[in-house]
């Protein structure tokens, strides 16, 4: 689907949480033991990422600038917010934000991939394609942070034709 390379450093696995289920084709990764095992998940943990994944979605939609009905990154921060993090404290003095256990659950390695990325700046980045039957997760590699296909080649084909056509219908372009 996505024709563009990895999101950076943490936000790679956020990317991959939101891009582990397929609205196109309705395929979930995390219904396979598989897609449970790459993400560190137990059988009975998968309800509980699914609403991440969800909550991570919106978040990614917001940040290119879509706010679905009925959906609201209030949802994530209330997620995030039982996320157990500590601050660690590394040999040169610098301190970030761990899971306060090892191995980190699925909710405090996202909320550490997120709390690296807001700090450098990389978070917003993180969006949603804006085709409603894709909303595939991309990082935005672009100058001005405006991108808004998870591909040209396919989600922006599709949009630029649809208005192209949309276009014609009402008159204002006459086909070649």
């Amino acid at each position: 689907m996505n024709d563009r390379p990895p999101a950076p450093g943490g936000l790679a696995l956020v990317q991959s949480l939101v891009n582990s289920m397929d609205l196109e084709t309705r395929s979930d990764l995390l219904s396979t033991a598989e897609g449970r095992a790459a993400f560190g998940l137990a059988a009975h943990e998968v309800e509980a990422a699914r609403a991440l994944r969800r909550a991570l979605r919106t978040a990614c939609l917001a940040h290119a600038g879509i706010h679905p009905r009925g959906r609201s990154v209030a949802d994530l921060d209330a997620l995030l917010a039982g996320a157990p993090l500590r601050i660690a404290v590394g040999p040169g003095g610098e301190a970030a934000l761990r899971p306060a256990t090892a191995p980190g659950t699925l909710l405090s390695r996202i909320a550490e991939a997120i709390a690296a990325a807001s700090a450098d700046g990389t978070w917003n980045r993180l969006k949603a394609c804006e085709a409603e039957d894709c909303h595939w997760a991309f990082y935005d590699r672009s100058p001005a942070g405006r991108g808004r296909w998870c591909s040209m080649s396919a989600c922006g084909a599709r949009a630029k034709m649809r208005a192209y056509r949309a276009r014609l219908m009402d008159g204002g372009g006459a086909p070649l």
